[in-house]
């Protein structure tokens, strides 16, 4: 008999949440794999049995996938097997690496094997049973799943891809990066000034015409100077001091004052800078398993090519090659890279690198992780903005577009088609004027879309509006939004753009790309570091002004916090075993954080967000499905809806009539041969290995400031 479909009519609400949903170490449904998959549903009629689903698109916020199941009837052993398809809207969390399911659609189901009459008893106890469940999905399944389907690359070859200006030295130093050229500005209720377009604390203190430069545990430096002739001192006036917040974090365990020859330099960059650092002259090593050289007296990320004799450093996630280390520095794309690189081992020293080398799981991994948005429900009845500006608003045309951007505010206003539209910590907001009233945006013009890169507003084109109801804006935000990018197969940090700030009587920074050794950690995003010490000596960073805690690309540096990691002892005794360690583990650090908070930060927790968005919630109950307990996760959907089971050694199983048969991908079912649903086994084994990792992190605590291994 012919395999008939189920209408959606049928199947119609929460219908069949059940077959997306994965749980967490911390739910009734982890296994000691920290994997649910079967899940059963316990009905007075049947038992229904599915499996891992298979994701085929992930759009916006909506994901449709398809999934094998089973069905056994009260009073029968035999089950029925089927394969069902499913949309579901979700609302994810990158903080914890969940999303929650807020409402499903069937589509259609088909089982080969049933009759009529068996089907609409499987939509019934589905139909009634599912809704009640309150149901989580695993990001790193998801995105695992996702790498199978046509790459939607957002490779915008309109990035810049020009390298910073790099600096060698081979003694310790500190890159103190200034935006410009200094802007100085008296301190409120002082008679002192302070350096306002830099991330670290400099005061200028007239009495003894002096800079002085925070860096944290009493420790200062002092200049005339602003840009150079730093050294440290004791001699601080009580009136300086007395402007640093106390220092609340706790004493590195190798706390002790370092030798004067240790104590690092501060180099100063008034333009976009990276600095490589070594202790005496550069020394290599070999990488396990490659033919290739790292650079082993320093923390940054360099290595040497034996067959070109080629160096290659990535910073921001890019590659840049030189015949030696003082350069000439020219981009690489991360797909040209020798092929040596794919050789670096994942448990190595150098594994950290492998998001950054085109064709390794590790590339795949992040690239689709960047296709997963930050979603929310934000509530019309809380969702305000007041736009404040530096003088009356003032208007800048974006390059190669018929839209504005407002110059002299902090918030991203743009002007477009008539109507001024402005992105406030993710959420999108609308007015008629450049000075409000705002309220929140049902939709915007698909033109905003079009912003190229060169445009200090750039990022706001990663923020959607999916769906309105009376109530709520369903919202969500992509990487792209706080910096991150695919660009040649791989994700990097920033634009590479330079944005001139705006200064008047009030400094308004813009996104950067250079200076603070950012990083990439697949748990956490993007992570930022600033200095070195070696647990006596740390830098102060951000004092005063409206730098704000966030990450550059979207308004502001960061606010008064603290960066530590290790400066020759704890380098190189700890750090680098530390974070190579918790690399394996899911980077579970083995030290303490190096780095500033992670571009993965959910924005629509903070503050401002919290208030005005909603929370989700399952439609009824919060039950939670069971797992199937002894069932293995073996039985699939191939696309054209068959049913395959993948055996112990290998091979593949179809059902049909009643039985399995062997599968051996003949006939007109390409959508079921044995190449096709191996890659949906290795896509869902490797989903199973980084739910585990990020798992284990989470256990291990102090994981989120990874990715700052090395500089």
């Amino acid at each position: 008999m012919s395999a008939p479909v189920f209408s959606p009519a049928i199947l119609r609400g929460a219908a069949l949440a059940a077959i997306l949903a994965v749980g967490t170490a911390t739910t009734a449904l982890a296994q000691d794999d920290d994997n649910p998959w079967p899940i059963q549903i316990d009905d007075e009629r049947a038992t229904i049995i599915v499996y891992q689903p298979q994701p085929e698109s992930f759009a916006g916020n909506v994901v449709t996938a398809r999934a094998a199941l089973s069905v056994t009837e009260l009073g029968k052993t035999e089950p029925v097997f089927g394969v069902m398809w499913v949309s579901a809207r979700l609302e994810t969390d990158r903080d914890t690496r969940t999303a929650r399911i807020l409402d499903i659609e069937v589509t259609a189901v088909r089982f080969p094997e049933s009759t009529a009459e068996q089907e609409q008893t499987l939509a019934r106890i589905i139909e009634t049973e599912v809704p009640q469940w309150d149901l989580e999905i695993s990001l790193d399944r998801l995105s695992a799943s996702l790498a199978l389907l046509e790459e939607r690359r957002a490779t915008n070859d309109q990035l810049k891809t020009d390298p910073p200006v790099i600096l060698v030295v081979d003694h310790p130093a500190v890159l103190v990066t200034i935006d410009g050229d200094p802007i100085i500005e008296d301190i409120d209720n002082t008679d002192m000034k302070t350096v306002v377009n830099t991330a670290f604390a400099i005061i200028y203190e007239p009495g003894t015409k002096r800079y002085y430069l925070y860096a944290a545990d009493s420790a200062w430096y002092a200049s005339p100077e602003v840009l150079d002739g730093w050294e440290t001192t004791n001699a601080v006036p009580d009136k300086v001091s007395g402007l640093i917040p106390p220092d609340t974090t706790e004493a590195a365990s190798d706390s002790t004052r370092p030798a004067d020859a240790e104590i690092p330099a501060i180099i100063v960059a008034t333009k976009p800078t990276e600095l490589i650092v070594t202790e005496g002259a550069p020394q290599f090593a070999s990488v396990e398993g490659s033919e290739l050289l790292y650079l082993s007296n320093s923390q940054s990320d360099v290595l040497m090519d034996i067959d070109s004799q080629q160096y290659y450093i990535v910073l921001s996630g890019r590659w840049f090659r030189a015949g030696s280390l003082e350069g000439p520095w020219s981009f690489v794309a991360a797909d040209s890279l020798p092929a040596t690189f794919q050789d670096i081992p994942p448990e190595s020293e150098q594994g950290p690198l492998r998001p950054y080398i085109a064709g390794t799981d590790e590339a795949r991994d992040a690239v689709m992780d960047n296709q997963i948005p930050q979603t929310a429900a934000v509530k019309r009845s809380e969702a305000k903005l007041d736009v404040q500006y530096d003088g009356d608003p003032q208007f800048e045309p974006i390059e190669d577009t018929e839209m504005e951007y407002a110059v002299n505010t902090q918030t991203s206003v743009i002007l477009a088609e008539g109507k001024y539209y402005a992105v406030d910590d993710a959420v999108w907001f609308v007015a008629a004027r450049p000075t409000g009233p705002w309220v929140l945006a049902d939709s915007v013009p698909d033109v905003i879309y079009t912003m190229p890169p060169s445009a200090p507003v750039y990022q706001v084109k990663y923020v959607y509006i999916y769906d309105t109801t009376p109530e709520v804006v369903y919202v969500g935000y992509y990487p792209g939004y706080t910096g991150s990018y695919v660009y040649h197969t791989t994700v990097v940090y920033g634009t590479g753009w330079y944005y001139h700030p705006w200064y008047a009587t009030y400094y308004y920074p813009r996104p950067v790309t250079w200076g603070f050794h950012v990083r990439y950690n697949p748990w956490y995003g993007w992570s930022y570091g600033f200095g070195w010490t070696n647990g006596w000596f740390t830098f102060g960073i951000g004092f005063g002004g409206g730098w704000g805690w966030r990450p550059c690309c979207y308004g502001g540096w960061w606010g008064p916090a603290r960066y530590r990691a290790g400066y020759r002892h704890g380098y190189y005794h700890g750090r680098r075993a530390g974070f190579r360690a918790g690399y394996r583990a899911g980077y579970r650090a083995g030290n303490r954080p190096s780095t500033r908070p992670s571009t993965r930060q959910n924005l629509y927790r903070n503050q401002t967000n919290r208030a005005r968005t909603a929370q989700a919630r399952p439609a009824t109950g919060n039950r939670r499905p069971s797992s199937a307990a002894g069932r293995p996760n073996n039985v699939y959907a191939d696309r054209n809806g068959n049913v395959q089971r993948r055996n112990n050694n290998g091979s593949w199983d179809s059902r049909g009539s009643g039985s399995w048969n062997p599968n051996t991908g003949g006939g007109n079912r390409a959508g079921g041969s044995p190449s096709n649903m191996n890659r949906d086994y290795q896509s869902r084994q490797r989903g199973s290995s980084r739910t585990q990792s990020y798992n284990r992190s989470r256990g291990g605590g102090g994981g989120r400031g990874g990715g700052g291994r090395r500089r």
